[in-house]
Parts: structure tokens; sequence; C-alpha cells
């Protein structure tokens, strides 16, 4: 990026701050740690809320830049009465943001769902459940981070809720390897899959994947097979199965969490068999081309709705996810509950048979017909 814009600075720390350069002026941001205050700029320091900026954002950071400007240096000097100008730049950034995700294309809806600040399966379980009891290990091998699973309780309905788990800074990102599970974390949702269907429990899954991790281990351990297998206990389980995109669906990884009776997306979030990269390393041999690639997946929220891969998109705040999150989990707590209430009437022969029939009619409605 340029000079002028935002990046993550390479602060080793779990907890990185990020640098701004506006003008001639640079600002880091301030983070509380225990001992107080780390400033991480010769500079004049600004307190502001950690924030990412994506590429096609650039103007915005700019004008936010400014305008955060205006008030640090209020707050330097209680004299200055810099409102009326501040408050005209936060119009002008607000209609920009409108702008720029009133009509975003594949591509960038891909970077927002990658954004690092988007709400994880974490985050969505400490903000929607309640006695949450989590359950580690698949009982062969060993315990995937990756994966989350455990009981807890939506409103006082309990559940099994699983899903893939990002991390938020670098040593969490490490220890989770980024969301991508390996076979023992696909043996443990089948465990607890297993577990759910025993005594009656709705299964609730959140994928936020790039895709099954890829590594040489994972594949001697069977990570084709685990994948499948834990495709065919949501298949198989006779209670119901409620799945909601709330980032990436990436490939096997995220289906096997996914073959459910009801699968909603929110709006910025995307489901495909292989990362856009991916796919423009296979095709036109130019990772590159990912622009293309996202195009040619139909892998928006909106497209699978019209295939028919998904029944509900959960609609974002302006700007995605990570500029509401709080807004995001609770509109995600409402629809999980609305999906489960429309399940509740069936029996397990009716809920198995549902999802077949789902899963089957791939392909024949939309934009595959």
């Amino acid at each position: 990026m340029g000079d002028e814009y935002f990046w993550q600075n390479e602060d080793p720390s779990p907890v990185p701050g990020l640098l701004v350069r506006v003008g001639p002026v640079e600002r880091r941001t301030q983070i509380a740690f225990p001992g107080g205050k780390r400033h991480m700029s010769p500079h004049q320091t600004v307190e502001r809320r950690m924030t990412h900026y994506l590429d096609f954002e650039k103007p915005l950071a700019e004008i936010e830049g400014k305008a955060e400007e205006l008030r640090a240096m209020a707050r330097a000097n209680p004299e200055m009465d810099v409102e009326a100008e501040a408050g005209a730049l936060d119009k002008k950034a607000q209609d920009l943001l409108r702008d720029l995700y009133k009509s975003l294309t594949p591509w960038r809806k891909c970077q927002v769902a990658r954004h690092p600040e988007r709400p994880h399966c974490k985050d969505y379980i400490d903000a929607l459940f309640t006695e949450f009891t989590p359950l580690a290990g698949d009982r062969n091998f060993a315990d995937d981070l990756s994966v989350m699973g455990g009981l807890a309780r939506l409103n006082d309905r309990p559940i099994m809720v699983i899903g893939h788990e990002k991390g938020n800074d670098t040593q969490s990102r490490i220890e989770r390897n980024f969301g991508m599970a390996r076979p023992e974390g696909y043996r443990k949702a089948i465990r607890l899959m297993d577990l759910a269907d025993r005594f009656g429990l709705p299964v609730v899954t959140l994928v936020d994947t790039p895709g099954a991790y890829p590594g040489k281990g994972a594949e001697e351990r069977g990570q084709s097979e685990a994948i499948a297998r834990a495709t065919e206990k949501c298949l198989s389980i006779g209670v119901p199965l409620v799945t909601v995109i709330i980032g990436e669906g990436g490939s096997g990884g995220a289906v096997a969490f996914a073959s459910a009776n009801r699968v909603a997306m929110l709006e910025h979030s995307v489901y495909s068999v292989i990362s856009p990269e991916g796919c423009a390393s296979i095709l036109w041999k130019d990772a590159e081309k990912m622009r293309e690639a996202a195009e040619a997946l139909r892998l928006t929220a909106q497209d699978l709705k019209t295939l028919g891969v998904t029944d509900l998109i959960i609609d974002e705040p302006m700007g995605g996810a990570h500029r509401a999150p709080g807004d995001t989990m609770k509109a995600v707590g409402r629809t999980i509950e609305q999906l489960l209430n429309q399940l509740g009437g069936f029996s397990r022969k009716k809920l198995v048979a549902d999802r077949r029939e789902k899963f089957l009619k791939l392909g024949s409605t939309g934009l595959a017909a």
C-alpha cells in the first residue's frame, strides 16, 4: 500500500498495533496492557480502536484517518472546536462506505469474508450461548484446536455447537492453525454429532475455514477419509442440523460441517469448492487471476441462494460484520433460533429425508440448471 494508508506493523506481539500514515503525520494505536499503555510511535499517539482496512477501502481509510486526526488535536487542545469539520468528514466517510459496499464484486466479498476483525466462532459462542461446556479430542489421536465444540444452551434450548476457529491474534492463529482442520478435528466433530444424536440435541455448526489442512501429516492420518466420514455423519444424524457460514466456507473442510437441513450465510460470506487463488493457479497457472476465478466460482451468498445451496442470507451491517460485530452476532442468533423452530416438529426419519432431498436437488435450479 502507499505511505498514506494503514497497514499492519511487524510487531511480533500477540496484539499488534496498526501503523497509520496520513500526510506527514505517523500514528500508532495505543494498546492497553496490565502494566499500562504501550506507546508504539515516537510521534503523536492517538487512542482509537485498532482497524484493518482492505485494499479497496483505501480512500475510506484516508477520510476516517483525517477525522480522527482532527479529534486527536482537539483532545490535546481543549480550546479547539473541530467537531463540525470532523462531522462533515464522518458523513463523507459514511457515504463512501455505502457506495463501496452496495455492489461488491465476488473478489471483494472474499476479502471481506477474510477480514481479520470479523467475529469468529469463539465470539459467537461467547455472545449467543450460555453454559458452554467445551468437549475436546477425537479419542484417537489428539485435540485439534482449529475445531471448537461442546454442549451449550441457546436461550435455554440445549444444543451441540461445533465450529471452525481461526484465532484473533498471532499466537492464537498459530494455535488454531488459521481455522484449517486436521483429521482429528473432523473426527472430534463426528464424536460430538454422535453424542448429540444419542441425546436428541440439535446441532449448530459455524463454518469459517479456508479449507482442510493440506499438510503431510494430515494426509498420512487420513484427511480425505475424515472429511468424508464427517459429511456422512451430517447426513445421517436424526436431529436438526443448522449451519451458518460466518466467513469463509472453503472446500470439503466446509462441506464436512455444512451438510445440514438448513444452511444460512452472512451477506458477505463465501462458500466454494476451492479458493479463487487455487482455482486461478489450476486453470490459468496464475494466482493473480483470482478476480476472474471468483466471478466464475459463483461463491457469493447471493449466487448460492439462487442455486439453492444456501437457504437464507443474513444481512450484515453497512461495511461488513467487523464494523458492528454485536449486531451481526444477534442477527445470527435470531436466525439459528428461527431455523431450529422450523425443524422442531420433524421426526428423525423426516430430518434425514429432508437433508437427503436437499442435496440431491442441488444443480437442478438456478444458474446451473
